[in-house]
């Protein structure tokens, strides 16, 4: 059990770096676009991204599937402009995210890259364990749990600037997805492969 602990934690702080926050801020990107009333939507497409996450850890600790590690690299943040964009597109056009079956696939895509982006550290520490299952199990719980917290973190921040600062949904998803594609260039440019 002390095992499964570990790699929950270890899910955990795979998350919550904040040295490494290329995950939190794909997460605000995903959050963006929903009310607090919406909560329920963002967690599935959370949850979705953890299980395509887990997915390609699984198939590189089998070595099921090897992806190039610099190429995997520059996708991730990619994969972050790429989602706030997807926010000024669905603001511009008047249209929920929540309902576009395309963010839902698109979703599960991202969490396959970035899966793919922790594989080979992962990997190494699954080398030792004759069990895979548990700890892929227990990583994906920190995973989850983290998300959560980050999506009500940021649901709760869009609840006060929306109902109590009375900023607009749409001027407050342009804002933060800007902010979040600024923060994200100079990731694409350093891993850019060259």
């Amino acid at each position: 059990m002390q095992e499964f602990w570990f790699y929950i934690e270890l899910g955990l702080d795979h998350v919550l770096d904040f040295s490494a926050y290329d995950h939190i801020l794909f997460l605000a990107a995903l959050a963006l676009p929903f009310t607090f009333r919406e909560w329920k939507k963002v967690v599935i497409l959370a949850t979705v991204f953890t299980v395509a996450h887990c997915l390609s850890l699984a198939l590189s600790v089998y070595e099921t599937v090897t992806v190039a590690v610099n190429w995997i690299e520059f996708l991730i943040p990619v994969t972050i402009f790429l989602t706030a964009l997807f926010n000024l597109f669905y603001v511009k056009r008047g249209t929920k995210v929540g309902k576009a079956g395309v963010h839902l696939w698109a979703t599960a895509f991202f969490g396959l890259i970035h899966g793919f982006g922790f594989s080979n550290y992962f990997k190494m520490l699954m080398a030792e364990e004759e069990n895979k299952g548990l700890p892929l199990l227990g990583f994906a719980t920190g995973i989850e749990l983290s998300q959560v917290l980050i999506i009500l973190l940021i649901l709760a921040l869009a609840y006060v600037l929306q109902s109590i600062v009375k900023v607009k949904q749409a001027v407050f998803i342009v804002i933060f997805s800007i902010i979040v594609m600024i923060m994200t260039i100079p990731m694409m440019v350093s891993t850019f492969p060259l």
